[in-house]
């Protein structure tokens, strides 16, 4: 599909990337503009980086997609493993021939990136964080319990909500179990040494309040373990804190997530 409206125009590549025993629907503005890849929230889809994307504008190659069994399209898998979804990173750059990429995360997302950007040095241009991947012992026994039960309270509804995308084709066991795997990884003695070993320019846009789920100061306390993090690794800055909260950011704040994109594709701004 081209789109017109654009100067100069690009082939616009939409269509599905097969991994491991499914495949992911993915979307590729092409051009030769700098690659970037955004990464979801945990049982978000593509779509919620629109605003973004039309605020970095068409001199980027924009690369989004839908995790296994997110969206409307991509297919169901027998994992669903945080590994699986660094792996599909691979799998879409593969499958476009890109070779070297900006990864851009949100939430569960901005995991993926860290860790990511840290494996592959020598292929991330820079990572953008975005209110995820701060490291905070928050999951014990009784929160554990608690996600549990709140995903097992929304088993009855999550069929109806299918066919619109907006909730995933994994069950209530299968969404509580990344939920909990997320919050091992998020463990300081986890995610503090994959923050530490980043080479490359990174950057966290964080927000203000709460987030779904979270009871009172918990998100402040979460985002406050930024300050060792940027204490330790000189690549790795905070780019902006704004007002909006954790699941309204992207569609509040696309232009703090969009000037942090720009500073980390700058070398002479993001090395100092």
């Amino acid at each position: 599909m081209t789109n017109t409206s654009m100067s100069p125009t690009y082939a616009q590549w939409t269509g599905m990337v097969p991994v491991d025993d499914t495949a992911l629907a993915a979307t590729d503005t092409g051009g030769p503009g700098i690659p970037v890849v955004y990464l979801n929230g945990q049982f978000a889809t593509q779509g919620y980086w629109r605003r973004v994307i039309a605020e970095l504008g068409t001199g980027w190659r924009h690369i989004t997609y839908d995790e296994r069994a997110r969206g409307k399209k991509s297919g169901r898998s027998a994992d669903y493993s945080f590994e699986a979804a660094v792996r599909d990173v691979d799998a879409v750059l593969a499958a476009r021939g890109v070779e070297q990429a900006l990864v851009v995360g949100w939430s569960y997302g901005a995991f993926v990136a860290a860790h990511w950007a840290g494996r592959n040095p020598e292929r991330a241009l820079g990572a953008v964080l975005v209110e995820g991947a701060q490291p905070h012992d928050w999951l014990d026994e009784a929160m554990e319990q608690r996600i549990r039960k709140t995903f097992r309270r929304m088993n009855w509804f999550l069929p109806l909500l299918r066919p619109t995308g907006l909730t995933p084709r994994m069950n209530a066991e299968q969404m509580a179990d990344s939920n909990i795997e997320l919050g091992r990884l998020a463990r300081a003695r986890e995610l503090g040494p994959v923050l530490d070993d980043i080479t490359v320019p990174t950057r966290y846009v964080v927000a203000s309040g709460a987030s779904l789920g979270s009871k009172g100061d918990e998100q402040e306390q979460i985002r406050a373990s930024l300050e060792g993090v940027v204490a330790r690794n000189a690549n790795i800055r905070i780019s902006a804190k704004v007002a909006s909260n954790h699941d309204a950011i992207l569609k509040k704040d696309a232009p703090a997530i969009a000037a942090a994109v720009r500073e980390v594709a700058t070398p002479d701004r993001a090395h100092h």
